[in-house]
């Protein structure tokens, strides 16, 4: 699915960023596998611990110190965030740009009052930000590589709407 998202993106003459968290980079490995991906991908950032979210990206640290990083409001922060700064730094128009998020848990322990599996992946571009809620079963693999998938089916109807 990530060829079809690469494609997508080229005849829509969209650029994605990422900024992942429970992911730890790999919705960025999975569309840069594709050849010809950098006509597209401008990068991504590994947000993994929350001082990171906060002070690379600028996500509130209030709303990670009261929600947790495993929230619909901080995969939205990320995902605009992520998409305003590499716009920013490529001296692209915003518009040109779609910022794709993940945040959830995916084991062996709940974090806060979130369960294993409990996902937040949130898609941000010129047509608004939208997050998705998700809960995948199985072990820590399982979990992210569903996670990854998600973000590919979001990315690819994101960009079938353009």
């Amino acid at each position: 699915m990530a060829e079809e998202v690469i494609e997508l993106a080229k005849k829509k003459g969209l650029q994605i960023a990422t900024a992942e968290s429970i992911t730890g980079g790999l919705i960025c490995a999975a569309l840069t596998e594709v050849a010809g991906s950098s006509a597209v991908v401008l990068g991504g950032i590994n947000c993994y611990q929350d001082q990171i979210k906060q002070q690379l990206l600028g996500v509130s640290s209030a709303l990670l110190q009261q929600q947790s990083a495993v929230d619909p409001e901080v995969a939205a922060q990320l995902a605009g965030l992520v998409r305003s700064k590499f716009a920013l730094a490529m001296q692209l128009a915003e518009d040109k740009v779609i910022g794709i998020s993940s945040t959830g848990v995916a084991g062996p322990d709940p974090v806060a009052d979130k369960s294993v599996g409990e996902v937040f992946l949130a898609i941000s571009s010129s047509r608004g930000t939208r997050v998705y809620a998700e809960v995948f079963q199985g072990d820590r693999t399982q979990i992210r590589q569903a996670s990854v998938a998600r973000a590919m089916e979001i990315l690819r109807e994101e960009l079938a709407n353009f």
